[in-house]
């Protein structure tokens, strides 16, 4: 208690350690509380543990170096699935067209992979150690005391190995980040609002021996008692089905959510719910290793700061799990609301108190994120609809799987659900001075900068490694636009070391000259070849995102 943390994070998972390592790279003093007594759990390992990373996770992953170690120890080490599927409709790769997203580069950031919880959890866990963030494991946030202007005040259960209580201890903090989960304790003590729609379905997955199973259609199944994914045995090693398991399925049966995690799943009941799904009543469970329920509730908290705390990940939102959006999306809360809260403890501690820039840099987190946010939860409801067991449902999937067998559908789906149609409205309130939306107006700008083959062979991500800013230039040649983009920085020492300037060459830069990058990788100002830069828009941006 005597100790005063930059930020206490609730949660040891994906979003809490990676927001933890992007906190501490920034410099901040960071300590993570997890109410589990240590990592492991079988649920977090293949093939139960299986999850899939879009674009937007594999670049952030990649750009602060452990991409590498993430698929070092994957089954099928940087498998790649090049499209994808919605609702179980399989896209076709012949659809396929890179070329409508003219900013997004082949390379080893784009495609999506398969890896396991488990195995992000450790790369995180073992990168914030190096980095030196304090983790206490067993600690269960229980109460959060009346919040100051300076700090705030966790009270946490100490759990035993029997997952009993021994004690109580404090922590305190300046900021509060409650990264736990779909359950969040520190939601639910801070009081946020947390809104939506109520489940439609209980989703079984169930890893055990089944006789007959080889009758049952592969894939994705659309049933007239509901819908199930059998993964095709061919599949099973790049997900971790040995053939000692048996067989892993999935039941989504349309019960309004009753039955999750109301009673016991006996192997009798998981048996009833296998024939009511599948129609079939020749497979048999015969035993069964793991099973778990969860639904397709959909809610999200209608803000995601009060005062001095902070929701990220499933805390801030939750749906249902259909094509890989849960831990991407919290992947991206991560990224997004680490460098700046990072940013505006520097500039707090160097003001001597709260400062009304800081204030509205982190006013941007809920701005860019919150939106992200409601658009997957609209996705994820599609998905569902087109699923109803009914004539509606069927409708639905009818129309959707002829859309989806055209290039334009595929790719509109494929941009939302790698995450490469992403974009934030950077020009949005950027600067009070111009109000005209053109004056921060390029296709780049709110986008994940390009992956650019540079002239010596080598990527552009991994320049990102250290979180910094970078101010890119591709068109040193001119000695007058260079001195002129240097200039900005050396002209305001306020900038510092955040901002590196990079003269680069490459072989395709999209038809960009130069841009500006903030430390999560997203363009904040850019000029074409050939183009004059506007040094003003320059200027403004500099101020909005790193004057701290």
């Amino acid at each position: 208690m005597n100790k005063l943390y930059d930020v206490v994070v609730a949660g040891a998972g994906p979003v809490g350690l990676f927001v933890s390592c992007e906190l501490a790279l920034s410099g901040a003093a960071v300590l993570v509380l997890e109410r589990d007594l240590n990592p492991s759990s079988p649920w977090k390992k293949l093939p139960l543990g299986v999850r899939g990373i879009n674009t937007r996770s594999v670049e952030a992953f990649y750009r602060r170096g452990l991409l590498q170690k993430l698929e070092d120890s994957v089954k099928a080490p940087g498998q790649r699935q090049l499209v994808g599927h919605f609702s179980g409709i399989m896209f076709d790769r012949a659809n396929f067209d890179l070329s409508l997203f003219p900013y997004s580069l082949e390379g080893p950031s784009l495609a999506m992979r398969t890896t396991s919880l488990d195995r992000v959890e450790t790369v995180l866990a073992e990168r914030a150690k190096e980095l030196g963030v304090e983790i206490r494991w067993g600690r269960a946030v229980t109460s959060i005391l009346p919040q100051n202007t300076t700090s705030v005040t966790v009270e946490a259960s100490v759990q035993d190995a029997d997952g009993g209580e021994t004690k109580k201890e404090q922590f305190r903090g300046r900021w509060l980040v409650g990264c736990d989960g779909g359950r969040s304790a520190v939601r639910k003590l801070a009081g946020f609002e947390f809104v939506g729609t109520e489940p439609k379905n209980t989703t079984y997955s169930i890893l055990g021996k089944l006789t007959n199973v080889e009758s049952l259609k592969q894939g994705f199944v659309c049933t007239d008692g509901g819908f199930y994914v059998m993964p095709p045995k061919s599949g099973w090693g790049q997900i971790g089905i040995e053939e000692s398991d048996g067989s892993l399925i999935h039941l989504m049966e349309f019960d309004g959510g009753a039955f999750d995690r109301s009673q016991d799943l006996t192997q009798e009941h998981l048996q009833e719910v296998l024939e009511r799904v599948t129609g079939r009543n020749d497979v048999k469970i015969t035993k069964v290793h793991r099973a778990n329920t969860f639904t397709d509730r959909t809610k999200q908290a209608m803000q995601y700061r009060r005062g001095r705390i902070f929701l990220a990940g499933d805390a801030g939102h939750i749906h249902a799990p259909l094509g890989g959006q849960g831990l991407n999306l919290g992947l991206e809360d991560a990224m997004n609301l680490g460098w700046k809260l990072g940013a505006a403890i520097r500039r707090e501690k160097a003001s001597g108190g709260s400062d009304p820039e800081a204030e509205a840099l982190l006013e941007t987190y809920e701005q860019e994120r919150k939106p992200f946010g409601t658009k997957v939860m609209e996705y994820t409801r599609a998905q569902i609809a087109a699923l109803l067991p009914d004539a509606y449902g069927r409708a639905t999937r009818t129309i959707l799987e002829e859309l989806i067998n055209t290039r334009d559908g595929t790719m509109y789906l494929v941009g939302r659900a790698w995450g490469i149609a992403n974009r934030y409205p950077l020009n949005s309130n950027l600067d009070p001075d111009h109000e005209s939306e053109s004056f921060f107006d390029h296709p780049v700008i709110g986008r994940s900068v390009p992956d650019f083959i540079l002239a010596d062979g080598t990527r552009f991500g991994p320049l990102m490694r250290d979180s910094k800013g970078l101010l890119v230039n591709f068109e040193e040649e001119s000695a007058e636009k260079a001195g002129e983009l240097k200039s900005l920085l050396q002209g305001d020492q306020s900038y510092g070391d955040r901002i590196k300037y990079l003269p680069l060459k490459a072989d395709n830069t999209c038809g960009l000259a130069a841009l500006l990058i903030r430390p999560d990788g997203i363009v904040a100002w850019a000029v074409d070849k050939g183009c004059e830069p506007n040094l003003d828009a320059a200027k403004a941006a500099l101020r909005r995102w790193f004057a701290f």
